[in-house]
């Protein structure tokens, strides 16, 4: 399925969804943005990193943001820092969403954090969420006496209350912003294979950082941004939910996704981790590039070749990013022993461009957006028919094809059908039967005749039919 045209985020208005943990506040997310875009469990604290949308309120777009629960904690403490990172969000906020629990009442938070939502001086909305039926409506007019104004009662999770919401969002919405109402989306260039001009995206070009726990990759991405976007720490599997940010780096825009660490799944148990690993293959899945993270201190380890299969299954281009560089003592041969690993277990990642740096003091992390770049161009690369035949030519002299049951196969000619990644076709006598050692030695051959290090590249085969078989 076409993934939808990306909305152009320009200089929207700002919409906070904030509360207390265990409010309701990414199913208002999810109701707001018309799609299961957030995680929701009935279990507080699942929103960590502060997840951003846009929304369509009432012909405007607006760009949401979800954040983690409020709470009392020591600032070095994990629920310290979700906490900065939610009043961070408040601080850029035109319109605040507070919200609070009509079937629990007003509890001490909700009347604590009331209080400093209040010398924020921002606009504020109170949010009476969980209020469908009359005992829910009774309930949310005990909100007066947070003195944030009429509570509006709802129920996301139903979806009753959400119209009169929108209605609510679009009337205390500043009138002196505009959304750029540029539209970047444009389909994939329709080029003939002789044509060699540069290929670009025309809009975010889309990178997915993956990679298991405690890589580093949530650093990475702060790095890269030049701001705490993403709650880091020593815990292992802080980043549970796939948020994407986009991020301008000279003429290129890119739009990157931090996923959740991907596990072995003998150790996935709880249903919330089982749904933070299908949102980091889902993010994959709608990625152009993948960035596999690794902890070079720590070397490969067998789960990063399953993810490195994974990205290679889903045909995505990739560039290896060799993290925690500054800790490694013999990087010659930490580097040659991670290479040698990966091109004698996965194949088609052989060549793949390799990064190396260190997120936490941002030492080479420039070098890694260029990579990311160059490998998007390889994953879109197209290799003209006429040359194409002359190298199948030679290879077929170098190396005839094999026989199948006594008979040789006639191999005719190949044409490349598809980029994204290089996908061929080889046309023939009984083609179909080609035996896969000879589609490797096509591959590798094409990998290095045509300049395609670390991408996949599709074998398909195509016989000819036998007008005479049925007779």
């Amino acid at each position: 399925m076409r993934p939808l045209p990306p909305i152009p985020t320009g200089d929207l208005p700002v919409v906070v969804i904030a509360g207390r943990p265990n409010v309701g506040k990414s199913t208002l997310f999810n109701r707001l943005v018309g799609r299961r875009q957030a995680l929701v469990a009935d279990t507080p604290g699942v929103t960590r990193d502060r997840k951003e949308g846009v929304a369509l309120v009432r012909g405007r777009h607006i760009r949401l943001i979800d954040t983690a629960g409020l709470e009392e904690a020591a600032p070095d403490t994990l629920f310290g820092r979700m906490r900065a990172s939610s009043e961070s969000a408040v601080q850029e906020a035109d319109l605040i969403l507070f919200c609070i629990d009509a079937r629990a009442g007003i509890t001490p938070a909700d009347e604590h954090f009331a209080q400093w939502i209040r010398r924020q001086n921002r606009p504020v909305l109170l949010i009476a969420n969980k209020a469908e039926g009359r005992q829910g409506t009774a309930a949310a007019l005990e909100a007066y006496a947070l003195g944030l104004g009429d509570p509006l009662g709802l129920s996301a999770e139903h979806g009753e209350g959400v119209t009169d919401l929108m209605w609510e969002i679009a009337e205390r919405l500043p009138a002196d912003k505009v959304e750029d109402e540029e539209d970047e989306w444009a389909p994939e260039p329709d080029l003939s294979e002789e044509d060699e001009e540069e290929i670009r995206p025309k809009g975010p070009l889309k990178v997915a950082i993956v990679g298991r726990p405690n890589a580093g990759k949530s650093t990475l991405l702060n790095t890269l941004l030049g701001e705490e976007r993403m709650i880091t720490g020593p815990e292992p599997g802080l980043t549970r939910d796939s948020i994407a940010v986009t991020l301008h780096d000279g003429d290129d825009t890119f739009e990157i996704v931090d996923t959740a660490g991907l596990r072995k799944k003998a150790r996935i148990d709880e249903a919330l981790e089982k749904m933070s690993v299908s949102a980091s293959i889902e993010a994959l899945k709608m990625a152009e590039v993948a960035v596999l993270v690794l902890d070079a201190t720590l070397g490969v380890h067998e789960q990063d070749l399953q993810i490195a299969r994974l990205i290679e299954r889903e045909g995505r281009a990739c560039v290896l990013a060799l993290n925690k560089w500054d800790a490694v003592e013999d990087r010659t041969a930490t580097r040659k022993a991670i290479l040698d690993r990966l091109s004698i277990s996965l194949a088609q990642m052989r060549g793949v461009p390799v990064v190396t740096f260190s997120a936490l003091t941002g030492s080479a992390v420039h070098k890694l957006l260029p990579a990311v770049r160059e490998a998007w161009t390889v994953w879109n690369a197209r290799v003209p028919t006429g040359a194409l035949n002359r190298w199948f030519e030679e290879m077929l002299e170098r190396h005839q094809p094999p026989l199948v049951d006594g008979r040789r196969l006639k191999l005719r000619y190949m044409t490349q059908v598809k980029s994204r990644p290089p996908t061929f076709v080889v046309f023939g006598t009984r083609a179909e039967q080609m035996p896969d050692d000879y589609k490797r030695y096509l591959v590798n051959g094409l990998r290095e005749a045509f300049d395609l290090p670390g991408v996949p590249i599709r074998l398909q085969t195509r016989g000819t039919k036998n007008p005479y078989a049925n007779t």
